[in-house]
């Protein structure tokens, strides 16, 4: 009775986890997340090498000139990432809106967000004077502090969008002798005009009634607050390790990670990237980059550990095969092979580990970095990136990361190591069990 009890919750949990990941806007966020990635790695990129590389090369007005080039990524890429990410949001929810023109609904969304920016804002010189201006789009409202409004923003509008576009008395069809372009231009017009008009409305009321504008007030009362406690040390420690809980059963991670915890973090490291090249404080331990560089050695819960414990004292001829198959994509923290064929999911033996590991990996890092045992992470690694390498690059080229991603690799190999004995004896016996049921197949049989 309790098996079926417990069978129906596994059933009802992973149909609503399913539900969750394919929920309209979490999928939109993933998609757009996942789409604009490589910009923030780029950033991340240009940031180490102005901050490391060329101060290690270069000196007087040859580094000036040099960074001056890794200076124009940062701008083309971190410092307008609340505008990309507005236009990417609109693009990927009309795809999966499965719109007929997903092109405009970026175009709304990016227009829609520069709508809600301060038509003044007050900025400092060079000469460290600090001066109302009119008629200028300054990056602290086009970068990481506006991201969240352009998530909220994109969405909203490119939601509207979409809707007013289906309303047939709003199209104004030139026929079929004029360019497809044209005639899509034309019958969405009137569309693009309501929307853009409504959020000049909403821009206008905040400025008019209220002194203020929509991104500050969403980036002040919802990114601030919600950043803050989705990125805490437990925060984190939760969303990650829910989003781990889904691969036991069967369900990818990303369905909570790249749809809540993701995005967050991600900021996080934005802001990392961004203070790192100004030569500021850095202001966030936690972030997508340590994160990643320390809780996913090998992929998701940390099954490099798995793999070299298995060799180390795993005796079942099956999960070794799955180990030396498993080696080489694992040390890009690629892990299908070990979730599956190990297997992870719906293996209860190893559920302890897989959720455990990648918590101390997270939470060793936080301490080692508060204590000043190494730097934070100040640039976006891909999340392929080796083990090693991972927190030699995230932390700015700092060594000290390296010997405590090493602690948390041994550590990890050491938690594993009970359990894949367990494993073992809980194989050797199934099979035991299965020579039994068929030496009595057979004694049927006769």
């Amino acid at each position: 009775m309790q098996s079926t009890n417990d069978s129906a919750f596994i059933q009802k949990f992973a149909d609503f986890a399913a539900k969750l990941g394919n929920q309209m806007y979490l999928k939109t966020l993933r998609d757009a997340f996942a789409t604009i990635m490589p910009l923030y790695i780029l950033a991340g990129i240009a940031v180490l090498l102005n901050n490391t590389v060329f101060t290690w090369i270069f000196s007087g007005d040859m580094l000036a000139n040099v960074q001056y080039w890794g200076n124009l990524l940062i701008n083309g890429t971190l410092n307008i990432s609340g505008l990309l990410i507005a236009a990417v949001i609109g693009y990927c929810l009309a795809i999966n809106r499965e719109y007929d023109n997903p092109l405009s609904s970026a175009v709304v969304a990016m227009a829609s967000l520069v709508i809600m920016m301060p038509a003044t804002v007050e900025l400092t010189s060079v000469n460290e004077v600090t001066d109302q201006f009119s008629d200028v789009l300054p990056f602290s409202n086009l970068g990481t502090g506006a991201m969240f409004a352009g998530i909220i923003v994109g969405l909203i509008f490119t939601e509207l969008y979409i809707r007013l576009s289906s309303v047939k008395a709003l199209k104004i069809n030139l026929g079929g002798q004029v360019p497809p372009a044209v005639s899509k231009s034309f019958n969405v017009l009137i569309p693009v005009m309501i929307t853009l008009g409504i959020a000049a409305l909403v821009s206008t009321i905040f400025a008019v009634a209220f002194g203020t504008d929509l991104i500050t007030l969403i980036t002040t009362f919802i990114q601030e607050p919600l950043r803050h406690v989705g990125t805490s040390i437990w925060g984190v420690i939760i969303l990650y390790t829910l989003g781990n809980l889904l691969w036991l059963f069967g369900i990818h991670q990303s369905v909570i990670y790249s749809s809540i915890l993701e995005p967050l973090l991600i900021i996080n490291i934005n802001e990392n990237i961004a203070a790192y090249a100004a030569g500021q404080t850095i202001p966030n331990i936690i972030n997508v980059s340590q994160v990643t560089s320390f809780g996913l050695l090998g992929g998701s819960g940390s099954t490099l550990c798995l793999l070299i414990a298995t060799f180390i004292v795993g005796r079942n001829a099956a999960t070794r095969n799955v180990a030396k198959l498993s080696i080489a994509p694992g040390l890009f923290n690629i892990n299908e092979p070990v979730l599956f064929g190990y297997p992870i999911v719906y293996n209860i033996s190893m559920a302890i580990p897989f959720l455990v590991v990648p918590v101390m990996g997270i939470v060793i890092s936080y301490l080692a970095t508060t204590m000043g045992l190494m730097n934070p992470c100040v640039s976006l690694v891909p999340w392929t990136t080796p083990v090693l390498l991972s927190g030699f690059l995230a932390t700015g080229m700092d060594w000290r990361a390296v010997i405590v991603q090493l602690i948390v690799l041994v550590l990890g190999i050491l938690i594993y190591m009970p359990f894949v004995k367990i494993n073992d004896a809980v194989l050797a016996k199934q099979a035991v069990e299965d020579d039994d049921d068929d030496d009595d197949d057979v004694f049927n049989l006769d």
